[in-house]
């Protein structure tokens, strides 16, 4: 018998001075049973970030045809696909071929990965990478609840994330393109 997706109810609270956006979204995530905690809280800071009102989550992990994120056109072409995790570079020029921008949102160590992945994807012209740090990301997602909801603030390239008991800040490092 497969192992059934985990639903999540999740409500975001974005403030983004950095966009002049303010929105409060409420929505059910489901969380695929090889997924860990940690990539649902960076899938869930990848739509606070790059948050618009068509943006909608892929299907991931249970099809590699699709991204963490995307955000597509009334006519169905794919205008951001957004990847979480730390992709090769053979998928970051798959994912750049079908979409105008791709943006990736890293965690974990990225060391070995920066210095082979990467670097190899470096010519990629609609390429933008983030890294989120992994201590208060770590502090962040553990134990998450069933039932989520998070204030998310981002000013000045940082992501301040209260989720009612404390407030996480996340400072991202782009290491290609911006948001």
């Amino acid at each position: 018998m497969a192992l059934q997706a985990t639903p999540y109810k999740v409500q975001l609270n974005i403030t983004d001075t950095d966009l002049g956006v303010y929105e409060n979204v409420r929505m059910t995530v489901a969380r695929h049973p090889s997924e860990t905690e940690e990539r649902l809280a960076v899938r869930l800071l990848a739509y606070a970030l790059w948050y618009q009102e068509r943006l909608a989550f892929g299907r991931g992990l249970s099809d590699v045809d699709e991204p963490a994120l995307w955000l597509k056109t009334l006519d169905d072409r794919v205008e951001h696909w957004i990847e979480v995790g730390q992709p090769d570079a053979e998928r970051m020029t798959w994912c750049s071929r079908r979409a105008e921008k791709v943006s990736v949102l890293v965690y974990g160590s990225t060391r070995v990965w920066e210095s082979k992945q990467l670097s190899a994807a470096a010519s990629l012209g609609n390429l933008n990478v983030a890294v989120l740090p992994e201590e208060p990301l770590q502090a962040l997602s553990t134990d998450l609840p069933r039932s989520i909801d998070w204030g998310v603030m981002i000013s000045d390239g940082v992501l301040y994330v209260s989720d009612g008991d404390q407030q996480h800040e996340l400072p991202l490092e782009w290491l290609k393109g911006e948001r």
